[in-house]
């Protein structure tokens, strides 16, 4: 997508290294017939003479490539290889925590219960309430520790 959700099919020859005749074509829109129709008005014997392509996992790119470059070999970028591996990692991982918690009987948080005093959070034991007479150092509560004195 280079501007206002228009998505670009966008052909590029590697062999150029970014320089003269690295862009091959760009199409707009990503239907396969369209694509086809714009890489078919390169030469037969140039497209057939295209050993390797680059191509995300879509029908609709394997379906172009197949038809436009009989001849190349397909390979699937890594960065959707790794996202398809991590997108099934995780859906194993919610699968599997899920019939942890169903198994379990209980789940990890409090029970849903609309009487605020009945969580943990409302009513704080003594221990964790705050120690005025506590000496600190903090400006913000008692003030400097009384056995510092003169830091600089």
């Amino acid at each position: 997508s280079l501007s206002n959700g228009e998505l670009y099919t966008i052909v590029t020859n590697k062999a150029a290294h970014g320089r003269e005749h690295s862009l091959v074509a760009i199409v707009l829109g990503t239907d396969s017939d369209d694509v086809l129709r714009a890489l078919r008005q390169i030469d037969s014997r140039m497209r057939n003479e295209v050993a390797e392509i680059t191509l995300d996992l879509s029908d609709s790119m394997n379906r172009i490539c197949r038809y436009a470059f009989p001849r190349a070999k397909r390979v699937i970028d890594r960065f959707h290889v790794q996202k398809q591996a991590l997108e099934s990692v995780q859906e194993v991982r919610i699968v599997h925590r899920w019939d942890a918690i169903n198994a379990d009987g209980k789940p990890d948080w409090p029970a849903r219960n609309t009487n605020r005093s009945a969580s943990p959070m409302a009513t704080p034991s003594r221990s964790c309430l705050p120690v005025d007479d506590m000496p600190c150092s903090s400006p913000l509560r008692n003030g400097p520790h009384p056995n510092v004195s003169g830091l600089t």
